[in-house]
């Protein structure tokens, strides 16, 4: 499974993201312009050091991506109607989201196209979710429908906890 963002803008949610990719096995692509340089201390501190583990691809633009990546993409929106879980996502799609502020410009909505328009449930009157939980709730549901492919036996590490004693007392 490959994630786009179009020309993200904040530096720590792709930090975030960038670390949902090492533990999950996706791909990131980030389409050109950038709102951050790619060594920017806020993105560093959000991947922490899961950078090397995650595969991340910078392209000059829209047609670039792409052509890097032709399988069918997925789009999300808050003005969607459709809502993700009764897309049929499957492991080769490509998960795209726009920038933060502004959304997809023309040339993205054209490539992915009204019918691939997904949203995400919000309560009313909520507009929308920060961008690095939406591609969590989507990531993590696409893989969950395939099975959780090429996870690791559970060892603990939901989060950074250290707490070593017993989930529950007995």
């Amino acid at each position: 499974m490959d994630i786009v963002l179009i020309r993200p803008e904040i530096a720590h949610n792709t930090g975030a993201i960038i670390r949902l990719c090492a533990n999950t096995g996706a791909g990131l692509h980030l389409v050109e312009p950038l709102g951050f340089t790619l060594d920017d201390t806020l993105l560093k501190r959000a991947g922490l050091d899961y950078h090397e583990h995650a595969t991340v691809v910078v392209h000059r633009s829209l047609g670039e991506a792409a052509a890097a990546l032709p399988g069918r993409w997925w789009g999300f929106s808050s003005r969607a109607t459709t809502r993700y879980a009764d897309a049929p996502i499957n492991r080769t799609d490509v998960l795209a989201f726009g920038a933060e502020r502004a959304g997809f410009d023309r040339d993205a909505l054209d490539h992915i196209g009204a019918d691939r328009m997904l949203t995400i449930p919000m309560l009313a009157p909520s507009r929308s979710l920060n961008l690095a939980n939406a591609v969590s709730v989507v990531v993590y549901d696409a893989w969950r429908r395939h099975g959780f492919a090429g996870a690791a036996e559970p060892t603990g590490g939901l989060t950074s906890e250290s707490f070593t004693g017993p989930l529950f007392d007995p």
